[in-house]
């Protein structure tokens, strides 16, 4: 099903595209995952739209199949990538479980800015990226996922999250349809 439309206060939020994802095995070429969440970026802050870049520094505490939070992590882990271009307009916030509302203000920042809708991409899809529309979609925005700017490490889990969870969420599309929308 197609993005049918972007509201007029719509903000980006790209989740975990920093130094930890760029040697990751995803099951999409990140590098394309990676030009579609810039495209993006820069199709936002030319309509002068808020953008929110989310990086991950840790993990919830605890106990799990997989071990117990976050291990130590090495020095720029969780630096944002270069190519999305930062800049002191941009939001950032850091996050210390799978979604980026948990323990941080971000829904209070688009509450703020008077955002009506979310769009959402990055890493991992069945995490980051579904965690945050999960508690977008909680908090009442509607939900814009473009399923091209965005990758897992599995594939089953990428898919299950964009053929099951997604359209329960939102509605799913293409960083083109996306930028259509935006007139970008």
């Amino acid at each position: 099903m197609p993005i049918t439309t972007i509201d007029p206060n719509t903000a980006l939020v790209v989740v975990d595209l920093q130094a930890a994802a760029v040697h990751m095995p995803t099951v999409h070429p990140f590098d394309g995952v990676l030009a579609n969440a810039v495209r993006l970026a820069d199709a936002f802050r030319a309509k002068k739209l808020p953008l929110v870049l989310v990086n991950v520094a840790g993990g919830a505490p605890g106990r799990t199949e997989h071990g117990f939070g976050a291990p130590d992590l090495p020095a720029g882990w969780s630096d944002l990538l270069p190519e999305l271009n930062q800049q002191p307009g941009d939001k950032t916030v850091t996050k210390y479980t799978w979604g980026a509302f948990h323990n941080t203000d971000l829904a209070e920042h688009l509450q703020e800015l008077g955002v009506t809708q979310v769009v959402v991409c990055g890493l991992s899809t069945a995490i980051g990226v579904e965690s945050t529309a999960r508690q977008a979609h909680e908090h009442g925005f509607h939900v814009a996922l473009p399923i091209d700017a965005m990758t897992d490490l599995d594939a089953a889990t990428h898919d299950n999250s964009v053929a099951l969870i997604f359209p329960k969420l939102g509605e799913t599309g293409t960083t083109a349809e996306v930028l259509a929308h935006l007139g970008a």
